[in-house]
């Protein structure tokens, strides 16, 4: 679980990231979980846009994703959501939370 001051530096650290992993007509599929993981595993911060054509709400959608992939849920704003979650290994971990 994160501080709420960890979750604010994390939402400025998503400012400037576009948008990695984009969810289409075809909702929510394993292949988008494991695109995620993966982009997590090297990048640790991933910022999600649901499309147009999608109807999922971006908050239900994020907490399904955290939950499955043990990230944590850092915002929702519009259609786009970001995810947290820390290297696996300290040496590979990029971002450094504030205490």
């Amino acid at each position: 679980m994160i501080s709420g001051k960890q979750r604010s530096y994390l939402k400025s650290l998503a400012q400037s990231i576009d948008a990695t992993v984009f969810i289409g007509k075809d909702d929510l599929t394993d292949n988008i979980i494991a695109e995620m993981d993966r982009y997590l595993d090297v990048h640790e911060l991933v910022k999600v846009k649901i499309q147009e054509s999608c109807l999922l709400k971006p908050k239900d959608t994020a907490n399904e994703c955290a939950e499955k992939l043990g990230a944590e849920f850092v915002q929702a704003i519009g259609r786009k959501f970001v995810l947290y979650r820390p290297a696996a290994q300290a040496v590979n971990r990029n971002i450094v939370l504030p205490k």
